[in-house]
C-alpha cells in the first residue's frame, strides 16, 4: 500500500511540555511551551544552518545531511530491528525505553515467532517514548500474565509530583517455563532522573502490599539517566542511586556499587 502523508505547519507537530514532567519549568514557560519551542528551535536551527554554510558550501554539508537524516530518523525503526536481531536474539527479556508506536507494531510482526512484545495499555501515541518489553516465548510461554502499571502509579506518596508521563512506565508480571513468578519492568528516567528512585519505591511498594505479588521476583530494565554527579533536587546521583537500591534489597548488573 502507498504511504500516506499529511501536510502540516510544524509548530502544530509541537507538543505541551509539562512542569510535573520538567519541574525546573515555570507555571508560565509551561503554559506559553508551544511558543517558546517553535521561537526556540527557529533560532536553533538558524544558529546551526549558519554554522554550517560558514564552514563549507551548502551542496556539501546538505548532501551529508540527506546521508544522516535517512540513516538516523526515517530509517530508525529498520535499523532498529536490526541491532536487536543481529546482537540480542538470545534475550530472555529486553526492555526498551523511548519507544514510538510504530516500532511496537513493526516489532511485533518481525519478532512474534520467538518474543511477545508487551507495550503499555495506555501508549502515548503522539510524544512517542513508551516503555516496552519483550519477552522470549521460551522462557515466557504464557507472556505477560497481567499488567500492574497502574498499582505502581497508585503507590506514588499522596501529595508527591514525580516527573513521569504516559508511557514512561510498563510493569507487568509473568511465569518462566519453570514455574517462576516476576514482576517485570521497563522505565524512562526523566533527564534529571528526579523520578527514578521514587518510580523504584512504588514498584516495590506495589510488590509488598498486593497480596498476589509475595512470591514474584522483580526484574527492571531501566533507562534511569543519573549521573556521576549529582545535585540535591536537580540531578539523581548514580552512587547516591545505588546506595538506595541496595539499601532495599536490590542490585543491579553493574553490581552493587556501579562506576561512574
Amino acid at each position: 500500500s502507498e504511504t500516506e502523508f499529511e501536510e502540516t505547519v510544524p509548530y502544530k507537530m509541537l507538543q505541551p511540555i509539562s512542569k510535573a514532567k520538567y519541574p525546573d519549568i515555570t507555571e508560565d514557560e509551561a503554559a506559553r511551551s508551544l511558543p517558546i519551542q517553535t521561537l526556540c528551535g527557529a533560532i536553533f536551527d538558524a544558529i546551526l544552518v549558519h554554522m554550517m554554510n560558514t564552514v563549507v558550501d551548502p551542496p556539501v554539508w546538505q548532501s551529508l545531511k540527506k546521508t544522516m537524516v535517512e540513516n538516523l530518523n526515517k530509517q530508525k525503526v529498520p535499523h532498529t530491528v536490526e541491532i536487536l536481531k543481529r546482537s540480542y536474539s538470545s534475550s530472555d527479556i529486553i526492555a526498551l525505553q523511548e519507544v514510538s508506536s510504530s516500532f511496537v507494531i513493526t516489532a511485533q510482526n518481525h519478532f512474534a515467532d520467538h518474543y511477545h512484545v508487551v507495550p503499555p495499555s495506555e501508549i502515548d501515541a503522539s510524544r512517542d517514548q513508551n516503555s516496552i518489553l519483550m519477552l522470549s516465548k521460551a522462557r515466557f510461554p504464557n507472556g505477560a500474565t497481567s499488567e500492574i502499571t497502574d498499582l505502581v502509579y497508585n503507590s506514588f506518596p499522596e501529595g508527591v509530583k514525580v516527573p513521569v508521563a504516559t508511557g514512561d512506565i510498563l510493569a507487568i508480571t509473568a511465569t518462566d517455563a519453570s514455574g517462576n513468578d516476576y514482576v517485570i519492568a521497563s522505565f524512562h528516567g526523566d533527564t534529571n532522573g528526579l523520578a527514578t528512585i521514587p518510580v523504584v519505591d512504588a514498584i516495590l511498594q506495589t510488590m509488598a502490599s498486593t497480596n498476589f505479588l509475595a512470591n514474584h521476583k522483580l526484574i527492571f530494565g531501566m533507562d534511569a539517566n543519573t549521573y556521576e554527579h549529582g545535585e540535591a533536587g536537580k540531578k539523581q546521583d548514580v552512587l547516591e542511586f545505588a546506595s538506595h537500591f541496595v539499601s532495599k534489597g536490590l542490585s543491579s548488573c553493574w553490581g552493587d556499587t556501579p562506576n561512574p
